[in-house]
């Protein structure tokens, strides 16, 4: 015979415990080990007055025999205090059962407002505010079980009780959001629909019945779902009488009732109700993502279109039925707004977009005091954003904005952001074109700082379904995409996301929970929060930035970018440059998946821009160094695959001449067998060194200590300075490094 449950050590708290069901509960807690708080107000049926005899009585009968019990005499909305009495009298808090409550039944005309509110505030309110007060400590003890107490009225409804239904339902609902929030701490939230004997039953139930459904039938299953043994969560029972039985939602398979490009009409509905209505064949969605799965499959089915990126952008603004007049729209200016700011916006959107301390060439963009202090250039998506939200508003542009889909962005920057002050925008609707299954939008928005330009913007904003309006499909004024050379990249930078980058990039004003909340994202299509599209343009801005411009802001000129794919936090970013002329062609990838998430983009640089050494190199003539580095490739070669094994890191190698850079060298010690080549390296470098190229032979044939060269400046280096010391696996009987 399986041992009994027992919840010894464990410490349980019933809300209106005084008598019925919160008694029976508490007794049976106690009397199988658990310490028990006895929560009672002992009011009336119906709300009124207050006493502490129902609770005394009830901690009396648990001591009698033998239990651990203590009393407390507030009320539900007083939940921190209930909650303070577990902890004062037991340490700690485990088991929440939300069982208190009163009636107010009236037919719904003569239901009054306090009527409503006290239902509420006891029913709904009381256990969100117990539950609340518990949470954090049954989240940081990693368990916690919750019983949260509906009824068949909350389930069916019933006559005379819309405000007790409409709390009771309530109830089911927030007891499923717990299930789901708690789970990954042990925390299980359940709801069950009692049937028992009790002052708030005895007023609508025969007496014969009322004494046959007694609480102690009820208890056991409370009594299981709160087990530590027990893993069921989310879920509704009904129960009473020593019946249990377990609901879970049923719907009809429904069907589509929407064509391509044709509008969706009441004549459709009613023409296919027998298939809407249809219970013969069903299905049984068991989550948010379950309910919304046939709706989204209709959406891409219907909507998607070949190029375009199906993640929704930041601005979800709630409109009626799409409906489009171009005439209408295009020219409308939206009104002027403003943007003010200092240092913080510009330092925590370059940490927004993977800027780091560990790169020191980095604290220019970081650190407020830097002699250097500036803006990157693609902060001037930022105040220019907001702009979107003003959409709602524009004539002949009746369009669901839930259904807006962030296509493509261009930047161009006039003058360096300042790094603090108050800028201006205006925004104008360009174009507005038809592209059959949905609308783009072209938003210009053009950002001053005083009587100065200092950037413009143009957002491509496609509106899924909004097609079909009769207007063009293309347009002079978009900004175009320009596909990369067929060849191999001039320089590829990798930057690996962090877990929280969404969560840090969000901070900068875009705030859809479609990057943080895994519940939204669900909805969204997705398995998990993914990456704002203009996180991932402020990656590839600052790579080629740094890789073609020595992060220097005055070089830059503008962005074009076509978002692709999604990202998930904690993918690496790689992006793919080509250098043509001033112009430089990129693409992103997810390095993981290899998919393209930035397509069709460049950057422009300044026409005056002198490009970074590590890009142009001096011409080398009787390199040295080059003697050095020909044998370590050899070396490589005989034992790369043991080298990788105890080095696994990335070298870059900059050697200089009369003070420019001569050559670039790279030791790959993290791939493969290993290799070394001339020129910039192709991922991640863990450590970059910078010497000139009589300096490192000097190094190499000892007659200069590399500590003493590290501290006087005549070898720099970046990156992961320890890792310097695993060259001596290649260095070695040949050089001093």
């Amino acid at each position: 015979m399986a041992s009994p449950l027992r919840f010894d050590g464990k410490v349980v708290l019933v809300t209106g415990a005084g008598g019925g069901l919160g008694r029976a509960y508490a007794l049976a807690f106690a009397e199988r080990g658990a310490s028990v708080v006895v929560n009672d107000l002992g009011s009336t049926t119906s709300g009124g007055g207050s006493s502490f005899s129902a609770a005394d009585r009830v901690v009396e009968e648990i001591k009698a025999k033998g239990g651990k019990a203590v009393a407390n005499y507030d009320s539900v909305e007083d939940g921190e205090k209930v909650v303070q009495t577990a902890l004062d009298a037991f340490g700690r808090i485990d088991v929440v059962i939300n069982n208190a409550g009163i009636l107010r039944d009236r037919s719904f005309p003569r239901i009054s407002d306090a009527d409503w509110d006290i239902i509420q505030r006891v029913h709904l309110r009381g256990s969100f505010l117990v539950t609340r007060a518990a949470w954090n400590h049954m989240k940081n003890q990693n368990y916690g079980r919750i019983i949260m107490t509906s009824s068949a009225a909350g389930i069916y409804g019933n006559f005379g009780q819309a405000n007790y239904s409409a709390a009771k339902l309530g109830l089911l609902g927030l007891s499923n959001t717990l299930a789901i929030e708690g789970q990954k701490y042990n925390i299980f939230s359940n709801t069950i629909a009692p049937l028992a004997g009790s002052r708030l039953t005895e007023t609508v139930m025969p007496p014969d019945l009322v004494s046959a459904l007694k609480p102690e039938y009820v208890a056991p299953l409370v009594l299981w779902l709160c087990h530590e043994s027990c893993q069921e969560t989310g879920g509704l029972y009904e129960v009473g009488a020593g019946w249990i039985g377990k609901l879970r939602w049923e719907r009809s398979l429904g069907t589509v009732v929407r064509q391509k490009n044709t509008p969706i009409t009441p004549e459709a509905v009613r023409d296919n109700w027998d298939k809407i209505s249809d219970f013969d064949h069903v299905s049984y969605p068991q989550s948010t993502k379950d309910s919304m799965q046939p709706i989204y499959e209709l959406v891409f089915k219907l909507d998607s279109e070949e190029g375009v990126t199906m993640n929704p952008t930041s601005q979800h603004v709630s409109a009626g039925v799409s409906a489009i007049d171009p005439t209408k729209a295009i020219g409308y200016q939206l009104p002027t707004s403003t943007y003010s700011y200092t240092h913080f916006q510009p330092i925590l959107y370059a940490l927004g977009v993977g800027m780091s301390t560990k790169d020191a060439d980095h604290l220019r963009f970081l650190y407020e005091g830097s002699e250097d202090f500036c803006c990157l250039p693609t902060f001037g998506v930022i105040p220019s954003q907001a702009s979107m939200s003003g959409l709602a508003n524009v004539p002949g542009l009746s369009i669901d904005f839930t259904r807006l889909l962030h296509g493509e962005q261009y930047l161009e920057v006039y003058k360096p952001l300042p790094t603090s002050g108050q800028l201006t925008f205006t925004a104008t609707i360009a174009d507005v074109l038809d592209k059959g299954s949905g609308a783009v939008i072209l938003l210009d928005v053009h950002t001053y700082c005083g009587k100065d330009l200092i950037c413009y913007n143009q957002f491509s904003i496609f509106i899924v379904g909004a097609g079909g309006f009769g207007g063009k499909r293309t347009s002079d004024k978009a900004k175009p995409t320009a596909n990369p050379p067929s060849r191999a990249p001039d320089a590829v930078l990798s930057d690996v996301t962090s877990a929280d980058q969404a969560a840090l990039y969000r901070l900068s004003g875009d705030w859809n929970p479609l990057h943080i909340d895994p519940n939204f994202a669900v909805l969204g299509g997705f398995q998990k929060p993914i990456l704002h599209g203009l996180c991932s343009f402020g990656f590839a801005g600052r790579h080629v930035l740094k890789q073609f411009a020595d992060n220097d802001v005055t070089k830059f000129k503008a962005i074009k970018v076509r978002f692709a794919k999604p990202v998930l936090p904690g993918q690496t970013l790689q992006t793919e440059m080509w250098k043509e002329g001033n112009r430089i062609y990129l693409q992103t990838k997810v390095k993981e998946t290899g998919q393209i998430a930035i397509a069709g983009a460049y950057v422009d640089l300044t026409l005056a821009a002198q490009l970074s050494p590590s890009n142009e190199l001096a011409e080398a003539t009787e390199l040295r160094s080059d003697l050095v580095f020909e044998e370590i490739i050899r070396r490589i070669k005989d034992l790369g695959e043991e080298m990788v094994a105890k080095v696994n890191a990335i070298f870059q190698w900059d050697i200089t001449k009369d003070g420019k850079t001569v050559a670039q060298w790279t030791i790959n010690l993290k791939n493969g067998s290993g290799e070394a080549y001339k020129g910039p390296a192709r991922g991640q470098v863990d450590t970059t060194f910078t010497v000139s190229d009589t300096d490192f032979m000097e190094i190499v044939i000892g007659k200069l200590n590399p500590q003493k060269a590290f501290f006087s400046g005549k070898l720099k280096v970046k990156g992961n300075i320890m890792l310097s010391q695993k060259l001596e696996l290649i260095l070695k009987d040949h050089a001093k490094l």
